[in-house]
């Protein structure tokens, strides 16, 4: 199905759409926009017959008193069926939005939705996240403990830049973990920097030990550093 929001199918909006994207074809030194997208002389040469043709009967169409017609509306809304269907069968918006040489600029002036030349040029993460992680446990009873993660810097719970969420690793007992790296640990992921263990009720009087770090799904080997345990008796 053709994404309708590209080319404007009324005349008001069509007008400044053709107008902007004719004069963008042609443009470029030494190399015309129009080569360096791909787009074939014939092709250029149908969009801006269509576009020349346009340019003769808009401003008798945009004279509502003297020169405005029926048969000037049909053979206007004739022209936007022919760009459509030009786009339909050469893919020309397709293949622009597909190019390695497409810019943001060039999809503004088509009306080409950002999402694939976003993706193509998004910057991987290189470098390990080097935030810390400072811990607030708040009792809740029941067995039951909030978790509040945050930065240093930050007042309050939030996950740090270059995370996309918090990975904990924790135990429940009255002898302290040596490490996070004990094969014992449970180790668990949340996507929020408030979240809540609950521990149920038998596990009043024991302690939760718990290890925090910031840490992102798609790239894991850039989690950050374990924090320091933390402690605190299950009420």
């Amino acid at each position: 199905m053709p994404d309708r929001s590209r080319i404007p199918r009324t005349i008001a909006l069509f007008n400044p759409y053709i107008v902007r994207t004719q004069a963008y074809l042609s443009a470029g030194s030494p190399v015309s926009n129009a080569d360096r997208l791909g787009l074939l002389p014939d092709e250029v040469n149908r969009w801006q017959v269509i576009a020349a043709q346009w340019a003769t009967l808009y401003p008798l169409y945009s004279d509502k008193l003297n020169t405005r017609t029926i048969t000037l509306k049909d053979q206007l809304l004739q022209l936007i069926r022919d760009c459509v269907s030009l786009d339909n069968q050469c893919r020309l918006l397709d293949r622009m939005a597909a190019s390695t040489q497409a810019t943001l600029t060039d999809m503004n002036t088509f009306g080409i939705k950002h999402g694939l030349l976003q993706k193509r040029t998004r910057t991987v993460p290189v470098a390990p996240i080097r935030e810390a992680v400072s811990v607030t446990l708040v009792q809740q009873g029941g067995g039951i403990i909030t978790v509040k993660c945050r930065t240093a810097s930050a007042p309050r719970p939030a996950i740090a830049s270059g995370a996309n969420s918090v990975q904990y690793c924790y135990c429940v007992g009255t002898i302290p973990p040596a490490s996070a790296e004990e094969s014992s640990l449970i180790k668990e992921l949340s996507t929020k920097a408030l979240f809540q263990l609950e521990l149920g009720s038998g596990s009043s009087a024991g302690y939760l030990y718990i290890y925090v770090r910031w840490y992102h799904t798609r790239y894991p080997q850039l989690a950050g550093p374990w924090s320091a345990l933390f402690t605190t008796l299950i009420l």
